[in-house]
């Protein structure tokens, strides 16, 4: 085991890696999510489907999972497996993040990232010590380097949440439902005038009228004059 500092980074051997996060539950303190997000090279996910969390707990590509909670007395755990074999050529990093759900990290004590190889070794354990009111963290990331995978202790905090961290790395992220109803409202004030639109041109052929005409009556013949025929005696 290998403990290590923030900022620092450790080659990584092995197939599969299991990175969970670890703290110690009581009273009042906030709970936690470990999320993923996997980046390509311009360190930005390729799509929504890209991050792996509780609600979307596994890739499409199959090699990042959630594996989900765990509690042995006051611990508890959440965790991501990934395979390093399978992740897409495309994918550079694979950040593992998190966010609290209660508070900030701050209040959340003995927080610690450990990843473990998929024979149970455990290859780096990472205590967060500095955390105050970050409500979303960067614990720490997989990525690639000289064909092989390392792992680097990251420790960077978001005060704005999973949505501002997500924001960073590309995620569309809707907004709060009260700030667009408040848009909405807004925009309703100040609409503009609509543009005053040209009378539409009538179909063609036009329409027969609701109610139907009279049929027409000829107009009766003059008297045919009464002209004696130059052929009689």
């Amino acid at each position: 085991m290998t403990a290590i500092s923030k900022g620092a980074n450790i080659p990584v051997a092995a197939a599969a890696v299991q990175v969970a996060l670890s703290w110690t539950s009581g009273p009042g303190v906030p709970d936690a999510d470990v999320s993923a997000l996997l980046l390509g090279e311009h360190g930005k996910v390729r799509g929504d489907d890209d991050f792996v969390f509780y609600n979307q707990p596994r890739h499409r590509s199959g090699a990042v999972t959630h594996d989900g909670k765990s509690t042995s007395g006051s611990t508890v755990s959440d965790a991501m497996r990934v395979n390093l074999l399978t992740v897409e050529p495309s994918v550079t990093t694979v950040v593992i993040a998190g966010s609290a759900d209660g508070g900030p990290f701050g209040k959340v004590p003995g927080l610690t990232l450990t990843v473990s190889a998929d024979s149970g070794q455990q290859l780096a354990v990472f205590e967060i010590t500095d955390a105050t009111t970050e409500t979303a963290f960067v614990f720490g990331e997989l990525y690639r380097r000289a064909g092989g995978w390392k792992f680097r202790a990251v420790g960077q905090g978001y005060a704005s949440g999973l949505a501002g961290l997500a924001t960073d790395y590309g995620i569309s992220v809707g907004d709060d439902p009260a700030r667009n109803d408040a848009a909405r409202a807004d925009r309703e004030v100040h609409r503009e005038p609509a543009a005053v639109r040209p009378p539409e041109r009538p179909a063609w052929p036009p329409r027969p009228p609701d109610t139907p005409q009279p049929p027409l009556q000829p107009s009766p013949l003059p008297p045919f004059p009464n002209v004696p025929s130059p052929f009689r005696s």
